[in-house]
This record gives structure tokens, sequence and C-alpha cells, in this order.
């Protein structure tokens, strides 16, 4: 939390300049005549291919350079949808590429074991970037954080004015969003949510994202913690709502067929819903949104209590990080490359051209627009994700009961048995 804190405070004040370099570091020495034969560094991950992130590499590349002139590297590109499987068939066999990306939770978590422990190369970036705890398992760091991933409700100015609404006060409680959803879609014929959940994602978002406001604080802490009671009502309460939204019409149509990426987000920036459940960055954000939406119709609400006494928060930890493989033939040198990846002129990189929440507590983001005005206070006391807690195979569980639920093939006791089962087997 000191992080979090600590976050926050610099972002608000703006204490360093977007255009700073680097942090710090310690230089590597010199190599050796040996060494300088042409030696390679393989990179996996999902973001390298995509034109957003081209100034982030392109900075990262060139600060490992300067210190590994006589090394390549070489970034590939992996479809999403394929990359975990595709990963897990690399250490089955020990080979593969030297540095990765993960997401945060329990993708990194269930994999620590062909990973290189990285405390004794980041010792100096620790202050710097937040979000470690989300790729550390049993007191160990596994990977470096690139981004800050949390869940924001986003919702449309415009269509809240439409309706006769006061788009600078949205609701407060679920009653008082579901009776604005209504005027919404009587004006507009707007849905309440934009929900694409083709690939089981979108019950993750919607845990995270609502779960602040229907948790009572010790269960949401507790949950955190691994000491998760299935048998709550409260925690039965969030797969409820997931099933009352798809039956009282507050989603699109057609949402389990529907992509997460990227197809739902265009619905709500071309106005067919007045809200989703996003994301921070890198995607599906406040700056993809802005290509349709003005900056100021753009609105980031609080989760509506559900449950009395429940104190809504910004759900947040650390979004994706670069790892080293156990099986690389060099560590010090794939963790320099991951030292590169999250040097501040790389993120700054990141942060101006795709408009990601980063995890460098240095870099200013005070003339990013009304949304991430939004969004910064509420990092302060903000809790990580609810369904980052979870493994990899329950979320993977949770998404396949998720859409099944939509569908009317299965009942909120059957899913809750199910996930606590995988849950205390994981």
């Amino acid at each position: 939390m000191k992080q979090r804190a600590l976050w926050s405070a610099l972002l608000v004040a703006g204490l360093a300049s977007a255009g700073c370099g680097s942090a710090a570091r310690t230089e590597s020495p010199p190599a050796g005549a040996s060494q300088q034969e042409q030696r390679k560094l393989v990179v996996w991950d999902w973001k390298s291919g995509e034109p957003a992130a081209a100034d982030y590499v392109a900075q990262a590349k060139a600060d490992f350079a300067r210190r590994h002139p006589g090394v390549t590297v070489e970034f590939v590109a992996q479809p999403y949808d394929q990359y975990y499987t595709l990963l897990g068939t690399a250490i089955q066999s020990s080979s593969g590429p030297d540095v990765m990306l993960f997401n945060g939770g329990g993708q990194i978590r269930d994999r620590a074991g062909a990973l290189l422990p990285l405390d004794a190369y980041v010792t100096e970036d620790k202050d710097r970037l937040a979000g470690w705890e989300a790729f550390g398992k049993d007191g160990k760091t596994y990977a470096a954080p690139v981004t800050l991933q949390g869940h924001p409700i986003y919702y449309n100015k415009a269509l809240y004015e439409k309706a006769g609404l006061d788009p600078a006060t949205p609701p407060k409680t679920w009653d008082e969003l579901t009776g604005d959803c209504a005027a919404v879609k009587k004006a507009t014929g707007a849905a309440c949510f934009a929900l694409g959940n083709k690939e089981g994602f979108a019950i993750q978002f919607f845990m995270s994202g609502l779960g602040s406001g229907i948790l009572s604080p010790q269960e949401y802490d507790d949950w955190i913690a691994g000491k998760r009671d299935w048998n709550s009502p409260h925690v039965r309460r969030i797969f409820e709502l997931w099933k009352e939204t798809g039956d009282k019409g507050l989603n699109n149509d057609g949402g389990n067929s529907t992509a997460m990426f990227n197809d739902v987000f265009r619905l709500f920036e071309t106005g067919k819903a007045a809200h989703i459940i996003g994301l921070m960055s890198d995607v599906g954000h406040w700056k993809d949104f802005g290509e349709f939406l003005p900056p100021d119709k753009i609105g980031v609400m609080r989760a509506p209590v559900v449950t009395d006494g429940a104190t809504p928060s910004l759900p947040y930890d650390g979004g994706i990080g670069y790892a080293v493989a156990k099986w690389t033939k060099d560590p010090k040198l794939a963790a320099d490359l991951v030292r590169s990846l999250t040097s501040s002129g790389a993120l700054t990189a990141f942060y101006s051209k795709a408009g990601a929440i980063v995890s460098d507590t240095t870099i200013d983001v005070s003339q990013a627009g009304p949304a991430v005005a939004a969004i910064v206070p509420e990092i302060k006391s903000g809790k990580p994700a609810l369904h980052v807690a979870l493994s990899s195979k329950t979320l993977d569980l949770m998404g396949r009961l998720s859409q099944q639920l939509l569908s009317g093939s299965t009942t909120v006791d059957k899913v809750v048995q199910q996930l606590a089962a995988s849950d205390r087997a994981g």
C-alpha cells in the first residue's frame, strides 16, 4: 500500500518531467573479447507487434544496445489467445524465449517454477516501479512490472445528457444505476453495459469492477489474502448480478459471441452502450475511447454500492511484466534486458503513445485528460483486483461457467460450488 500511495502522490503532483531519461542504474562492465561475439536474446510477448507499442520497444532496445552492443534482441509477438498455450509448450521442453511477458496474478504464479527470481537484479528499480505484488510468489519476484492494470467503470456522458441525466453525478448505488440505464435506453436505445464474453474474460472484469461495491471491506481483504468464503451470500451476489444483467437485458445482444478484444470496446465508443468495465491500460481504456468520444465525454465512476457497508475502491494490480526463463544461458544479460524494458525512457514512450498507465512512479501524467484525472486519485485507496487472486485454472473455469450462466444452461449454485472446489484444489 505504501507504493500505491507514493505512486498516486507523484502522479498528482507531477514531480517529474514526462521526458525524463532512465533511472540511475549500475552499468554492466564492458564485455570481454569472447563476449563480443554475436549473441541473441529472444523475447516473447503479445505487445511488440502493435503499432502503439513501437516506440516503447524501440526505446527499450536502444537502452539495452547502449550497454550491450554485441547482443541482438529479437521480439516475437504471439497471438494473445494462444499465448499461454504456446508458452506452456516451451516450458515443458525447457526451451524457447529468454524473456517473456506475463499478466500479473495467476498466469505468472502458476508458472513461477519455470522462471528466474529477479530480486538480485532489480533492487535499484524497486522504489521507482509500482505493482510488484502481482508478479511475486512465496516472497520472490518473478517479473518487473511494465504497466498498472485496473478496471474502472467508464460511462458515456453524452448518452447521460441525451437521457436528461446529470453526467457530473453518476449513480452511486445499483438501484440508481439500473434506473439511469432505463432512462438512457428509453432516450437513446443504448444498452446499460457493453459486454464481450466470447473468450470468457468479461466475468473477470465484472467481478473486479463491481466487487468492492458488493463484498464487505473485511470480505474483500480476506479474499485477497486467500481466505475466500465461497458460501458468503455476497460472493454469491456477484454471480447473481452477472446473471441478472443478461436476464434483464442490461447488456448488449450477443454478449457470449462478442469478443472482448476489441469488438466490445467499439460498442461503447460508438454509443451502443452507456457503460463499460474497461481497463486502465493499454487497450480498452481512456485513450482508446478518445478515438470516438471527446475526452470530456468519457466519465469514470466508482462501483455502485450493492451491499450496505461496502466501500467502493479502484481495483488494480501490476498489469503486465517481463520475466526471465530459467533456461536462459545468461541470466544477468536477460535480466538487464528486463531492466531496459522497464526503464523510464521506454515506459515514457509507452505512456505517451499507447496511453498506458505505466508502473514508473516518476512519469508525469497530469496532462492526460479528465478520465485519467478521475482515476489517479482513486489509486491511493485502491485495492488488488479480486480476480487476480485466483489461479489461472479457476479463472478459465469461471470463464466457461460465466458463458453458461448467460445462456441459462447452469445455475448460480452450481457455479459457486464448482469455483469453490477449483479454488480449494489450487
